[in-house]
């Protein structure tokens, strides 16, 4: 697939890493085009390009900034009707213990409100930016899973596709409302890596008894 990632973060950075080793066509973007300069160069294959326009072939959009940025960064793409969105964010606070969204909505649901000609699909927030970076398997039998969650079918498939490709597992997480309790998994997770002190190559998942 072509993958846009905008941010040249961790998490970008991981992104651009692992779609390009799955065989994925992948541009990224940031405020900052020098870094994402950077994250391409080391990366064989992946492009960095300013941010206007830089979706206008895209398959998928991958939102790798933090929340507060999100809608801005989005908007800065240009016209995105019709576009599969990504949104890994979680709308933390300045501490990153908590929650700035919950119960009645969720990020997912702001930033599908913001851009109502997008297809937003919640996917990744549960997954650590080192976990991410050094794959899915865990080699001791444990496969990280994506959680993903969608009113659309075609964004939600697509999501599942690109975690897939990159070698991870995947759960069908409903409707684009279930990001309400994706977020707070992913605030348990980062409590549990940085408040818990158990690091950051941990990953929530659920088991099913056979």
């Amino acid at each position: 697939m072509k993958v846009t990632v905008i941010g040249a973060g961790n998490m970008g950075a991981a992104f651009v890493k692992q779609l390009s080793r799955a065989g994925h066509q992948v541009t990224v973007t940031a405020r900052n085009l020098d870094k994402a300069q950077a994250v391409a160069q080391a990366n064989p294959g992946a492009v960095a390009v300013a941010p206007a326009g830089a979706a206008a072939s895209a398959d998928a959009i991958v939102l790798a900034t933090g929340y507060g940025d999100a809608v801005t960064a989005l908007q800065g793409l240009g016209d995105l009707s019709g576009k599969v969105v990504i949104d890994i964010t979680n709308p933390l606070t300045a501490d990153y213990m908590g929650l700035t969204l919950g119960h009645s909505t969720s990020a997912a649901e702001e930033i599908a409100k913001a851009l109502p000609g997008a297809e937003v699909v919640k996917a990744f927030n549960t997954v650590f930016a080192q976990v991410l970076t050094d794959g899915a398997n865990f080699g001791n039998g444990q496969t990280v899973t994506v959680f993903v969650a969608s009113d659309s079918e075609r964004a939600k498939q697509t999501a599942t596709a690109l975690a897939q490709s990159m070698g991870f597992a995947t759960l069908d997480a409903g409707g684009l409302k279930n990001a309400r309790y994706l977020e707070p998994v992913a605030g348990f997770n980062i409590y549990l890596g940085y408040g818990a002190g158990l690091g950051t190559s941990i990953a929530p998942t659920w088991i099913q008894r056979a």
